[in-house]
């Protein structure tokens, strides 16, 4: 009697562990690929950005004869120093994040590190040169015809642009910045480009490029708003006295017209007939300029401090981990991935500025609106918009005309009203 033995050809399933394992991996690799991608679009969105954007406000600038004013010089060198701060450095750091070595060889890296230092660190100084400007613009109006003279401002840009190569390009071709292992470490590893400096580099080269500058600009800016605010308040004043002066003569030539027709005359001449009531409020084309121009002056300030603040958050994080880290050695480390948003947020103060013009800056508004209608156009011939024009469509730069028809129709109805009640009481 045989006995016959049957064999399982079947596959023998895997264990449940190595499943789980799979399936892990596996969605780790989505996620690894999806935060590549957003890795790599937010990093092409913002170059891109910054450099349309601060070449938006060159043109622009070009184009609008109104808006060649004295700061705009600095804005216009602020713009090309922001443009080719994403055209060099970004572009280069991007490349890092997204293939996680070094391409370009051991000269490069000493090149990429340069540029990096050198227009980052002149986008810093025209900030404060700008915050000078502004300064003597509206603290010290009388000095600034005389000390901002093109001449002074060509001197202003020309040290912007020459002063950051003294801790940018001398100092790390020369091999100054760095320490004895780091430059032993990228003679054998050419294929990374790691920028670890020495405490006495980074105390001079951060104190150059952000630390006494963003001090400059603290103090400019505050000694300018606390003007700004002086003289709003001196200007309500002003206005308030000169509406209460009108106020009591309209309502004395009232009282005065109830008495006989020759004093209600006179009192109309007197007052002119331009006012609603019968007169206006001794405004003159000169003062109603000074005023649109000091309105003016006060907006540019309130933009440009804006822009401050913003670069202070952008850059501030930066340079606080650039010193620390330094200072501290070892014992202080930081994340690669950290490293890497710290950068970027400090590169993102570049494609922001443009952004802050068209937002708080009517004139720039205007200038972009325009500049972008004709260059989406193909077949646009249109001239530059007149931004002059702009003021008489301006109803909130019209702030003598508009405080005085509502004082006036304020005196009118109270005119109106004494008017009733004497005419009852006669009755």
């Amino acid at each position: 009697m045989t006995s016959s033995t049957t064999v399982d050809l079947r596959p023998v399933p895997p264990p449940t562990d190595t499943l789980l394992l799979e399936a892990a991996a596996d969605s780790q690799d989505w996620a690894d690929v999806m935060g590549f991608v957003v890795k790599s679009f937010v990093m092409v969105f913002i170059i891109i950005a910054a450099i349309f954007g601060n070449l938006l406000v060159i043109v622009s600038v070009m184009r609008h004869r109104k808006l060649r004013v004295i700061t705009n010089y600095f804005v216009v060198s602020l713009a090309l120093a922001d443009m080719l701060v994403a055209m060099v450095a970004m572009t280069f750091n991007a490349s890092v994040q997204m293939t996680g070595r070094w391409l370009f060889g051991y000269f490069m890296c000493d090149v990429w590190n340069s540029l990096d230092v050198y227009f980052s660190t002149a986008s810093i100084l025209h900030l404060c040169c700008i915050s000078v400007d502004r300064y003597y613009a509206i603290v010290k109006p009388l000095k600034y015809p005389i000390n901002m003279t093109k001449r002074v401002v060509a001197v202003m840009l020309l040290n912007t642009w020459a002063s950051p190569a003294v801790i940018s390009f001398v100092p790390i071709f020369c091999g100054w910045y760095t320490t004895d292992e780091h430059q032993l470490f990228r003679n054998q590893h050419p294929d990374v480009c790691d920028f670890k400096v020495n405490k006495v580099y980074v105390i001079v080269s951060s104190s150059i490029s952000f630390w006494i500058p963003c001090t400059i600009m603290v103090f400019m800016y505050l000694s300018i708003f606390r003007e700004a605010n002086r003289q709003e308040k001196a200007i309500h004043s002003r206005i308030g006295n000169q509406m209460l002066l009108n106020h009591g003569r309209d309502c004395n030539g009232d009282m005065l017209s109830s008495s006989g027709g020759s004093s209600k005359t006179l009192t109309l001449h007197e007052v002119g007939p331009g006012h609603p009531a019968g007169g206006p409020m001794h405004s003159t084309p000169t003062k109603d300029r000074n005023i649109i121009k000091m309105k003016r002056e006060h907006k540019a300030a309130r933009t440009l401090g804006i822009i401050m603040g913003t670069f202070i958050l952008c850059w501030l994080p930066f340079f606080l981990w650039y010193v620390i880290t330094t200072l501290c050695g070892p014992a202080c480390y930081c994340p690669d991935s950290l490293v890497a948003v710290l950068f970027w947020i400090g590169y993102f103060n570049s494609t922001l500025n443009p952004l802050i013009y068209a937002y708080f800056n009517r004139d720039f508004r205007e200038a972009f609106k325009n500049t972008l209608q004709c260059a989406f156009c193909s077949l646009c011939r249109r001239p530059p918009s007149d931004l002059d024009a702009l003021d008489v469509r301006r109803p909130s730069l019209r702030y003598d005309d508009r405080t005085r028809s509502i004082y006036s129709e304020a005196c009118l109805r109270h005119a109106d009203r004494r008017r009733s009640s004497e005419f009852g009481s006669s009755l």
